[in-house]
């Protein structure tokens, strides 16, 4: 392993299939140092049904005007589901609920059995028993790799104050908080 930065010799094939110089395992390996943290994204599919998937890649964009991100494989089975919303739902957990990140990391024919929610906006799902919920508006998508990437304009949200779930080298975890003190 080296420090010194891989550049493909034709930037153009990047991000082509079997193309980078980035082995794509210890790549993951190195991302699992960066802690997440652990939310559902909920929406409600064109038929009535609520749908939703555990996913770490949630990240705010802007404060102004209010935006997030999040991401879903390509060959996801909800994508069809989320490209089609109006609205989405980001649920964040607390440091309680790695059997829900489980279930809803599964496939499933109902996700949602035993889970309390109310319907929020586009009746995206909201689950009652998050610290934190993020009501978007799907503003728009993009491409990314073997993902896609949603952005969604915040239109309301909600925060308890409870400890959230967080996620790192392939297990679940908290945050412990350090004395405040920096070392210089």
């Amino acid at each position: 392993m080296s420090d010194v930065p891989k550049h493909p010799a034709d930037p153009a094939n990047e991000l082509a299939s079997d193309n980078s110089a980035i082995d794509p395992r210890d790549f993951r390996n190195a991302l699992s140092s960066f802690a997440t943290g652990v939310t559902i994204v909920t929406a409600m599919s064109a038929d009535g049904r609520p749908y939703g998937v555990t996913c770490n890649s949630f990240a705010s964009v802007s404060l102004n005007p209010p935006l997030v991100l999040w991401s879903l494989g390509m060959f996801s089975q909800g994508l069809t589901i989320f490209q089609n919303a109006s609205h989405f739902a980001v649920n964040v957990l607390g440091v309680s609920q790695q059997a829900l990140a489980l279930q809803f990391a599964k496939s499933s024919d109902d996700k949602f059995a035993g889970v309390g929610w109310t319907p929020g906006l586009g009746n995206a799902p909201v689950l009652t028993s998050s610290v934190a919920n993020f009501q978007c508006r799907a503003a728009n998508r993009y491409y990314g790799g073997d993902h896609i990437i949603f952005l969604g304009a915040v239109e309301a949200y909600a925060y308890n104050g409870q400890e959230p779930l967080l996620f790192a080298r392939g297990s679940f975890g908290r945050f412990i908080a350090g004395d405040g003190n920096k070392s210089s």
